[in-house]
């Protein structure tokens, strides 16, 4: 490593730290704890994955998928990396909430970029990548309780089957490279143009993932869903992107709900939890205000996965990760 990033690598708790720089926590990440850190007049962003399996398997990807969405002008260059962290330059910008993708002017901003992802990633893209499937997660999850023996093994043979069928039913899958994690906290507005960070989930899937979380995470009401459409396809959608679109949706929920209760299946404060029973949006929202559920706690996400397993089961909408992480 160069001299002149020691004191990045050092801040950010690295093989090299001294602690002569204090890093600045930024919150919001749900399986990173990221940094910014200030040197010689610069600001630069340090993640540091947290302990969960899915996360250790995947760094390796997100350094070459990050490589490639620089490469591709999509988002900020890699300054330094080493096993299990990763330095960005830091963009001066706003940090979109789920209120600033709503309005129409900002999606129809947003949607183009994903759609810049999944043709021009391709062409930077250097070194393994792996191809994503809901069952992926699934498996993990099915390890975690295992591992843990978890009192919660007994679901798993309905989410399979679930899965299973909702999964045949869906048939061949296109493959492009898609970001699989459109959170509006990952898109940042520097003021002339987006950019889109956190290339943690990039795998080869289906480009109908990323519509499908984009309509859940960024435009969760029936009145946007044409204007994502459009904006995405550069066209009117058809009654079968529509009906495929459906299948794939229920399976990206099932997705977030694996990653969430994935995270927490081996503490001991689940172990003995069979309860998937999840409280409404209006519940959750008012037990955050109540101060019940801590934005950001591991309790909080793991209610939230509950959240998102109902939501595969019942298709109604669910909850947004703004209030909870």
């Amino acid at each position: 490593m160069k001299a002149e990033k020691d004191p990045i690598a050092r801040a950010a708790g690295l093989t090299c730290w001294s602690g002569r720089v204090t890093p600045e926590p930024l919150t919001g990440g749900i399986t990173n704890k990221n940094f910014v850190v200030r040197d010689r007049g610069m600001r630069f962003v340090v993640r540091i994955g947290d302990d969960i399996p899915v996360h250790q398997v995947m760094r390796f990807n997100e350094l070459a998928a990050s490589n490639a969405a620089a490469a591709a002008g999509l988002s900020p260059p890699v300054i330094h990396h080493e096993p299990g962290a990763l330095v960005f330059r830091f963009i001066e910008g706003k940090t979109l909430t789920a209120d600033d993708v709503r309005p129409r002017a900002m999606l129809t901003r947003i949607l183009p970029l994903i759609r810049r992802c999944h043709v021009e990633l391709p062409k930077h893209l250097r070194g393994p990548a792996l191809i994503f499937w809901v069952f992926h997660i699934l498996r993990d999850y099915a390890g975690s309780l295992h591992d843990a023996e978890s009192r919660s093994l007994g679901e798993l043979p309905r989410l399979l089957a679930a899965a299973a069928e909702l999964e045949a039913m869906v048939g061949p899958i296109d493959v492009v490279y898609g970001h699989n994690d459109l959170l509006p906290g990952n898109f940042i507005d520097d003021g002339k143009r987006l950019w889109l960070i956190d290339w943690e989930s990039v795998y080869r899937n289906d480009p109908l993932v990323d519509v499908a979380t984009a309509l859940d995470t960024l435009a969760p009401s029936p009145e946007l869903e044409d204007i994502v459409l459009r904006a995405w396809l550069g066209h009117a959608p058809d009654e079968a992107l529509r009906a495929r679109l459906e299948l794939i949706r229920a399976l990206t929920r099932l997705y977030y709900a694996g990653v969430l209760l994935s995270a927490s299946a081996a503490a001991s404060w689940t172990i003995a939890d069979t309860d998937l029973a999840a409280p409404t949006l209006a519940q959750f929202q008012q037990a955050i205000r109540e101060g019940r559920f801590k934005a950001g706690a591991p309790q909080t996400k793991h209610v939230l996965g509950k959240m998102f397993l109902a939501s595969f089961f019942s298709g109604v909408a669910p909850p947004g990760f703004d209030i909870a992480v």
